[in-house]
């Protein structure tokens, strides 16, 4: 006598019929409610027009978006001068708003540094150490950041004591908006960085 231990490839005719009926009467298990999944979102809050900060700022928002994390960017005070045309020299419509143009040349290839500036050496230093170390500069940071979707959001208040226009600023900006809007975002969940 031999004993066996696999069992019957094939089962017996009407056992599956009878298995189907049975699961079809027995009531459906309780699921647990499925959690609203949130989105993730992330508000870079800019205000600072130094190079490091840029650097910094473009970074830290194309890395956010980069990782699924729905960004957005409000640029404000001396933040808001990189985003303006690098061809355009003075900006404004009043002598101080000029001035402040001429003091503080907007373009995002004119950012300075906020230490170690030494009329213009340091940021061609941290230029040449970026290329040595495959660091993308920061207008490369800003087009990945365009095409990862990051939305920048210009401070209505910021162009209006600049004397900032629409035609001053690069391509690519979304509606000026006001602190509102920014305090609306913090307020529906969204995290914050302020540089």
């Amino acid at each position: 006598m031999t004993l066996t231990t696999e069992r019957p490839t094939t089962a017996e005719p009407g056992l599956d019929a009878i298995a189907e009926a049975i699961a079809a009467a027995a009531p459906a298990p309780a699921l647990a409610p499925e959690e609203e999944v949130k989105s993730r979102d992330l508000v870079l809050i800019w205000y600072s027009g130094d190079l490091e900060k840029t650097w910094a700022s473009l970074i830290l928002a194309t890395t956010a978006a980069a990782s699924g994390v729905n960004t957005k960017v409000f640029i404000t005070f001396w933040g808001l001068q990189a985003f303006v045309k690098d061809e355009v020299r003075v900006t404004g419509e009043t002598w101080m708003q000029k001035m402040l143009s001429l003091m503080q040349r907007p373009g995002m290839s004119h950012r300075k540094l906020s230490k170690m500036n030494f009329l213009g050496m340091g940021p061609w230093m941290m230029g040449v150490l970026a290329k040595k170390y495959g660091v993308a500069k920061p207008t490369e940071l800003l087009e990945a950041a365009q095409a990862l979707g990051v939305e920048f959001m210009p401070c209505q208040m910021t162009m209006d004591m600049f004397g900032l226009k629409r035609e001053d600023m690069i391509d690519g900006l979304g509606e000026p908006v006001g602190a509102a809007t920014v305090i609306d975002l913090l307020n529906n969940g969204a995290s914050s960085l302020f540089i």
